[in-house]
């Protein structure tokens, strides 16, 4: 899966993620951030959920995405493996997450985020298409 770069940061971690277009770099960010959470060999796509956020800006956009998929794993123990960008506009996304219920037995957690941040939160054409980043609080 590592199609994206860890950041360093005090007591925090974060990733960076590019794309060929801004949907998938947005959907390369919340796959990222359950490989960093969970083993993804283990995970699997059982079933589907979709979620749709809103924002102020392409950022707000960004990191309410991230935070309503950290939310299906805090609220009901889902774990994503695959992440397809349904709907993209300049203040909202709609997104369809694959995977299924966490299972102590069948998988290995990694590590803890406890929540997205907007610490140096951002999303950004470049020349090889889209650069995204985040901090998470761990």
């Amino acid at each position: 899966m590592k199609r994206y770069t860890i950041i360093d940061h005090t007591a925090d971690i974060g990733i960076a993620v590019t794309g060929r277009t801004k949907k998938e770099t947005l959907a390369g960010m919340v796959e990222a951030m359950f490989d960093l959470m969970v083993e993804q060999k283990t995970v699997h796509v059982v079933e589907e959920k979709q979620i749709a956020v809103k924002g102020a800006d392409a950022e707000d956009v960004l990191i309410n995405l991230m935070r309503e998929a950290l939310y299906l794993f805090h609220s009901q123990a889902w774990l994503c493996k695959k992440c397809e960008i349904m709907e993209l506009a300049s203040r909202k996304a709609m997104a369809r997450l694959g995977g299924e219920r966490y299972d102590a037995r069948k998988h290995q957690l990694k590590m803890e985020i406890k929540a997205v941040t907007y610490h140096t939160a951002k999303i950004k054409r470049s020349d090889s298409g889209w650069q995204a980043r985040v901090i998470f609080d761990v």
